[in-house]
């Protein structure tokens, strides 16, 4: 059974993953808007992977005995500078639900939940793979350069890094059957 500050806690992590989704389902509307099918592409997948975090722990509450809340999400920005500063704010925003996340395992040892210390190091790796990711998508974006011109050969880029990550997780999957 979680103790009400755990499950406080797990709860605002809800929040901070639903917000996540919307924040990148909206940046793929801003990739779409711009005409960067790769981006759009990516970030929908993001989407939907933080939803898919934010469900994960959701039913954890729920099978522990605790009382999962559906959070008010804050509306995201609808609008981007540039495809450089979405990929500078989304890597900002996942070193967010890293330092989130560690507070949360930070918290199992004050109040001895061993049980949940053990779900979140799924989540302790999984942060370590999208920060890793995000620093090679701005070090390409980097390299590629600023020019208007060079939007084509970023957005090639993401497409390629999704194309990947798709792979990857399909041979997770199959793996884990």
């Amino acid at each position: 059974m979680l103790t009400k500050k755990m499950e406080t806690a797990l709860n605002r992590q809800i929040e901070l993953e639903g917000y996540a989704s919307f924040l990148y389902l909206s940046m793929a509307s801003w990739c779409d808007n711009e005409g960067l099918d790769g981006c759009a592409q990516f970030m929908h997948r993001q989407s939907d992977e933080e939803r898919a975090h934010m469900l994960r722990i959701f039913h954890y509450i729920s099978d522990v005995d605790g009382h999962a809340i559906v959070p008010a999400v804050k509306k995201p920005p609808a609008k981007f500078k540039s495809v450089q500063e979405m990929f500078k704010q989304v890597y900002t925003h996942e070193q967010k639900v890293t330092k989130s996340i560690n507070e949360l395992v930070a918290l199992c040892y004050e109040v001895d939940d061993y049980g949940t210390l053990n779900f979140l190091q799924w989540y302790v790796e999984e942060q370590r793979e999208e920060e890793a990711l995000m620093r090679s998508i701005l070090d390409r974006i980097k390299l590629i350069g600023d020019g208007p011109q060079n939007l084509y050969f970023i957005d090639n880029e993401i497409k390629k890094v999704n194309e990947a990550e798709m792979a990857a997780g399909a041979a997770e999957n199959e793996a884990e059957a």
